[in-house]
């Protein structure tokens, strides 16, 4: 239980807002600013989000931009999609499949291959890979012979990066793994772990369909630790199930005893007429807008008292790690991974429903296995859909992205970039721009745009109001707040 039952309530929160034309300050209640600013809109993981990717995008697209971006020297990131679970989590939005058949491995790993040896032919071999990254689904599905039959198969058609410096993460379902299999990974080459706990209340983790003991993360986190690991995050979620904001503090002290690098503490999206194994979980169980609100509080609050700084979107750092540091400094990345440090300017996305970020363009694999293997089979790239940037996309993209990573925009930085003045390009904004100032999410000057300490809850809110695509529908889109 907290400390101060205080933290389990609404505090007031004074926001000071000031401008060239006044300066005030206001004593607003959080829950009106939630109130007033909650809606649906994109992570922005991309700009434009894949809501706007095409089927017009094929194959033949993506081979042109990939021809066009494979001699750059610049550093390269690679991103394997492992669709497969064993147990399926009811809560979960992931492009996965629940499988216990030996063989699907097998097939899927033969498939992966060949999209490899097309990729590969693409890309030259100066282009370092200085990020990988295995999610989603369970990449830990695969066994230790496969997991290091795929590592060798990537290293012998790309140019893996052999610096202190490079990233290479992978997803855990701590079920899966233990210390033998964290040594292992280890020793392929992996320096980064993500734990995916979710909360570690026996009641929370029963109603989601996702049990595991708490005894074992802390073991494998010792394990981690020994083994000399880079970073270790947790992903941790709000909104479940069964969830109360004494469930969550309970699960904060585990999660603060154990202090992981990174944390990222997601917004539980109920959205069963998009994920069906949502149905599960039954509404009433669900707690209340003002019960999620108290919690984002709570752990806000329990996080920042422990050392984390919430850099946004919903991600707390220590102030040590590399993500934080790249933040101060304005190098803070962001792309379908989530945050990132700015190793490598291109993605590389293999495997089913994987994205790419090459160049100018995105591209999307085929979602489901079927049509991704029929492709390949045809030696054919796997795209399903995609989009090239038009100009416009590349201007609001540096504005987002900016916003989200670095919580600021310069409007001299805009002007040497793009070559046209920030305040006459987004005249058409500042009637927004200006009352989410007086609301205390933003501090506007001639130079730009500052996002505030409120700003960063609401981090998601600044941003779309430079999507212009927004005016055709949020509904697919999870809560902002």
């Amino acid at each position: 239980m907290p400390s101060e039952p205080a933290i389990l309530c609404e505090p007031p929160m004074t926001i000071t807002v000031a401008s060239s034309d006044y300066t005030t300050t206001t004593q607003t209640p959080y829950s009106e600013l939630v109130a007033k600013y909650t809606t649906q809109g994109p992570r922005y993981t991309s700009y434009p989000s894949a809501l706007q990717f095409k089927q017009e995008f094929t194959d033949t697209n993506y081979r042109q931009h990939l021809d066009q971006a494979g001699n750059y020297a610049a550093p390269l990131s690679l991103y394997v999609h492992i669709p497969f679970c064993r147990w399926l989590c009811y809560y979960c939005g992931c492009n996965k499949i629940v499988t216990k058949n030996p063989n699907a491995t097998r097939q899927y790993l033969d498939h992966l291959a060949i999209e490899i040896e097309l990729l590969s032919k693409h890309i030259c071999a100066p282009r370092k890979v200085s990020q990988l990254h295995f999610g989603g689904g369970t990449p830990t599905y695969l066994d230790d012979a496969e997991l290091t039959e795929l590592i060798h198969l990537l290293a012998s058609h790309f140019n893996f990066e052999d610096s202190q410096q490079r990233e290479y993460s992978i997803e855990i379902d701590p079920r899966t793994v233990d210390d033998r299999r964290l040594a292992l990974l280890r020793g392929l080459g992996f320096n980064r772990l993500s734990f995916g706990i979710q909360d570690t209340d026996p009641q929370v983790q029963k109603a989601i369909n996702r049990v595991q003991r708490t005894e074992q993360i802390f073991q494998l986190v010792d394990a981690a630790r020994a083994l000399r690991f880079n970073s270790i995050s947790f992903d941790l979620i709000y909104g479940l199930p069964l969830q109360s904001c004494e469930t969550l503090d309970r699960s904060l002290d585990d999660v603060i005893a154990l202090q992981p690098d990174r944390i990222s503490l997601y917004n539980y999206a109920h959205l069963p007429e998009h994920f069906p194994p949502q149905r599960a979980i039954e509404r009433h169980t669900l707690p209340s807008s003002d019960e999620k609100l108290a919690m984002i509080l709570l752990a806000n609050k329990r996080l920042s008292e422990a050392g984390y700084i919430y850099i946004g979107m919903d991600h707390f750092v220590r102030p040590t790690d590399e993500l934080a540091r790249c933040q101060k400094e304005g190098r803070l990345q962001r792309n379908f991974q989530g945050y990132s440090t700015r190793l490598a300017p291109d993605v590389l996305g293999i495997g089913v429903s994987a994205i790419s970020s090459i160049g100018n363009c995105y591209a999307q694999n085929n979602k489901d296995l079927a049509s991704y293997y029929q492709k390949l089979d045809a030696g054919q790239l796997p795209i399903d859909k995609g989009l090239v940037k038009t100009p416009e996309d590349e201007l609001r993209a540096y504005v987002i992205m900016e916003l989200a990573c670095n919580l600021g925009v310069s409007a001299h930085a805009f002007l040497m970039k793009f070559k046209h003045s920030f305040w006459e390009k987004f005249a058409d904004l500042l009637p927004t721009l200006r009352e989410m100032q007086q609301d205390g999410l933003i501090t506007i000057s001639a130079d730009g745009i500052v996002v505030s300490d409120v700003g960063r809850l609401m981090l998601r809110n600044v941003c779309m109001v430079f999507d212009q695509y927004l005016h055709k529908g949020t509904h697919s889109y999870s809560k902002t707040v």
